[in-house]
């Protein structure tokens, strides 16, 4: 079931990163996060964040040409990308993405919109836009959770983030 999304705006990729290493700290539970957007709209880049704040120790890059990459962290990291599919049943079943959907671990899938039935009713979508405006070039992140589980992380990660006076995202950890 789809629960209510949530929407934010970085303007550095850095930023962007840094929303997706949050996330990454924040699951402890096996979970597919589903990421949308157009070519070089920063989907590998938050997978790339999202993996530290998992505690992957390898550099993430994108899985366009292998289908899928699998990292070592916290939990397993499935970073799975169906730019070069077709779609089809036919080919899901021949790919066995399945076990890694989440399986063990997180898997993270950019391009989901090429094999929508692999897609289990509790996941997290995540739609990156690319936009320009006065502030050069900047992402709107929205967060759709589906299902229960989705819903807790996106609602507890919109809790942990915080602004500065000047609109910037604070990257400061509560503590340091």
């Amino acid at each position: 079931m789809q629960q209510a999304g949530a929407l934010l705006t970085t303007r550095k990729e850095e930023d962007t990163a840094y929303i997706g290493e949050m996330l990454g700290r924040l699951l402890t539970k096996p979970l597919i996060v589903a990421l949308q957007g157009e070519l070089g709209a920063g989907k590998t880049v938050f997978v790339r964040g999202a993996a530290r704040g998992l505690a992957v120790e390898d550099q993430v890059s994108s899985p366009t040409f292998v289908l899928m990459k699998m990292y070592a962290g916290r939990l397993p990291v499935y970073h799975l990308d169906f730019y070069r599919l077709t779609g089809g049943a036919e080919e899901a079943d021949e790919l066995c993405f399945e076990e890694y959907l989440p399986g063990d671990g997180i898997a993270f899938i950019e391009w989901p919109e090429r094999l929508p039935g692999l897609l289990p009713p509790d996941y997290l979508l995540v739609t990156i836009e690319l936009f320009h405006d006065q502030y050069g070039e900047s992402r709107r992140l929205k967060f759709m959770p589906y299902g229960g589980a989705a819903a807790k992380v996106v609602e507890t990660l919109f809790e942990e983030i915080s602004w500065r006076t000047d609109g910037s995202l604070n990257r400061e950890q509560p503590g340091s």
